[in-house]
């Protein structure tokens, strides 16, 4: 008696040209891209949309598979259009997009100029420059500077950081072990 030895193959055991073998998953959204293309922080993300960070990192990860609601929230806050947070065409962003990513750069500069100039006519080109850059777009208007170190806090965020407790007998026993007092 002859024997034949048989393969199952199923269907989503090709890949795209049809052979056989493992596959890279399928990137379902470029949240993670464009958010960073546009400038525009995590702790940003996670004050206009009311959500903590380790969520919004879970559904900016390409793999996600997102519902309409939660991407028509990223499409909000990264004021893109939604094609361009679901398509990968394998080119570059939209032609808007792009711009507009261009645009808030060049604001984070211009307000990070004003800022840090000492010299009063540096100040002056950098107001004129920024008021120029929101006349051009307004939304610039709400762009803050780039950040010279660390994470930039609002006032209300101060506010939450001082009313948390630090429990002092834990931190003088870090203290004490770090200096090596027994």
């Amino acid at each position: 008696m002859a024997t034949a030895k048989l393969r199952v193959v199923h269907s989503d055991d090709h890949d795209s040209t049809g052979r056989l073998g493992p596959q890279e998953p399928r990137p379902l959204n470029r949240i993670q891209k464009i958010r960073e293309q546009q400038g525009v922080t995590l702790r940003t993300c996670s004050r206009r949309m009311k959500l903590d960070l380790r969520s919004l990192r879970a559904q900016e990860t390409p793999e996600a598979d997102l519902r309409i609601s939660q991407l028509r929230q990223w499409q909000q806050v990264l004021d893109v259009p939604l094609i361009d947070l679901i398509e990968d065409s394998g080119l570059p962003l939209s032609r808007p997009v792009m711009e507009r990513a261009r645009m808030v750069r060049l604001m984070k500069t211009a307000m990070s100029i004003r800022e840090q100039a000492d010299s009063p006519a540096v100040k002056r080109f950098a107001q004129v420059l920024v008021e120029q850059l929101v006349e051009i777009m307004p939304e610039l208007a709400e762009i803050s500077p780039w950040h010279s170190v660390g994470q930039r806090r609002t006032l209300d965020e101060m506010g939450r950081i001082a009313e948390r407790t630090i429990p002092t007998g834990a931190v003088l026993a870090n203290l004490q072990a770090l200096r090596g007092d027994d």
